[in-house]
């Protein structure tokens, strides 16, 4: 399946990296190659989450604490959010309406 990363999700990325970028010289990148890493799993795994908020797949990563959401359409894997699961949950369902 072919995998793309939205802009909303960018911006999460971008959101992340700089917060893990100011704990941590170097952080930031590794949090970058863990996600986009876990992310091109979903080229062979895509479908096999859970939906806790549908139409949504939530992949949890497995060194940070961010949840990456996902649909698929056709033949595509759209990747719409990547949220630190540390929010608030009515925040992450209203982010993900």
């Amino acid at each position: 399946m072919n995998v793309q990363i939205l802009d909303p999700a960018k911006d999460d990325l971008a959101e992340g990296y700089l917060f893990y970028e100011s704990q941590k010289t170097g952080l930031g990148h590794y949090f970058l190659d863990t996600i986009f890493a876990e992310i091109d799993t979903l080229e062979t795994f895509a479908g096999i989450h859970p939906k806790y908020y549908p139409p949504y797949f939530q992949m949890l990563s497995d060194k940070f604490p961010f949840s990456i959401f996902y649909r698929i359409e056709n033949d595509a894997v759209l990747v719409d959010a990547i949220i630190d699961q540390r929010r608030d949950p009515e925040w992450i369902a209203e982010r993900l309406n």
